[in-house]
């Protein structure tokens, strides 16, 4: 029998990530040869993954890479089954490098079959699902270019991208204030310009159906009726409906018998008021239209606004574990 150096065991777990006593047995059923042992190891990560390829991946971490340029940034998700693995630093210091590469791929599929020292990046995530004993799977992965990228990740588990239309001084601060921003309330678009008719036809009556069913209950229980809202996005409400909206307020004032020289000092808050009432849509999903978690007197754009006018949002990406 080939004798096995211990040299040899040490280098194939520093290249493979396996267990002492996994390399030791792929070397002695090798006969010492070091290529075959990585290949009866990634054959063993082969069937490992078969037989777990119906388990979910509802753990791992999630890591952004930026590039040295601050103008290119990746984030991405590593999952696994579960949270122990998660927490392990080998597991960490994996999902770090799989960032770097995918720093330089500009899609999921070109990653995934990117070089991972002499294999496919699909291939070690099969090779390391024999190492660790569960299913691994890249379940996230957002690319971002933009002149300054910046980042944000929230324990691990939040990692989030942010592109601002020029870089300068503070940009950094900015990047990773938004990136908070879009951890913390999860936008999914700039601003409600975005919005199609019929997506906001769809997402208003969907609301107003449930609010409809919620004061059915209300009302049952003798409780105050939630108001249900006309619309849901500064996109419904044109000039004719704040128009409108405006004289109704007026009209009240005048039924109230408050004097008509104060009329200036109310209507605005009034008017302030009834947008936001009537944009829910836009303060749950909209980054530039919700209120900055920071400072909750200023909306995102105001924030934004506050360091440079003519400084932009021009994307944000984010990934999440589940």
């Amino acid at each position: 029998m080939t004798k096995i150096q211990a040299a040899d065991v040490a280098k194939l777990r520093r290249q493979t990530g396996a267990g002492m006593m996994d390399c030791k047995k792929a070397l002695i059923e090798a006969n010492g040869d070091f290529d075959n042992a990585i290949t009866i190891l990634r054959k063993k990560g082969q069937k490992v993954a078969a037989q777990r390829a119906d388990r979910e991946t509802s753990q791992g971490i999630a890591v952004v890479k930026i590039n040295e340029s601050m103008n290119s940034g990746v984030a991405i998700v590593l999952a696994c089954e579960t949270d122990f693995v998660a927490k392990n630093d080998s597991f960490k210091e994996l999902a770090n490098s799989f960032a770097a590469i995918a720093l330089n791929c500009e899609n999921k599929e070109s990653f995934l079959n990117a070089d991972f020292d002499g294999m496919t990046v699909s291939e070690k995530l099969i090779e390391q699902t024999g190492v660790i004993g569960e299913k691994l799977d890249i379940s996230s992965f957002e690319k971002l270019d933009a002149p300054f990228v910046g980042s944000y990740t929230h324990g691990l588990k939040i990692a989030v991208l942010v592109g601002l239309s020029k870089s300068f001084d503070k940009a950094d601060i900015l990047a990773k204030d938004l990136s908070m921003q879009v951890a913390s309330m999860g936008a999914t678009t700039l601003s409600y310009k975005d919005f199609t008719a019929d997506f906001l036809q769809a997402e208003t009556d969907a609301r107003i159906a449930v609010i409809e069913k919620e004061n059915i209950e209300l009302a049952r229980l003798g409780k105050t009726l939630k108001n249900v809202p006309k619309y849901i996005s500064m996109s419904q409400l044109t000039s004719e409906v704040l128009s409108s909206a405006e004289e109704e307020i007026k009209v009240t004032l005048k039924q109230e018998g408050k004097p008509e020289h104060i009329w200036d000092k109310i209507v605005p808050g009034k008017m302030a008021r009834f947008i936001l009432d009537n944009t829910s849509l836009d303060q749950e999903q909209c980054l530039l239209d919700q209120v900055f978690i920071k400072d909750e007197d200023k909306k995102v754009s105001q924030y934004i606004a506050s360091y440079a006018n003519d400084v932009s949002v021009v994307g944000f990406k984010r990934v999440s574990l589940g």
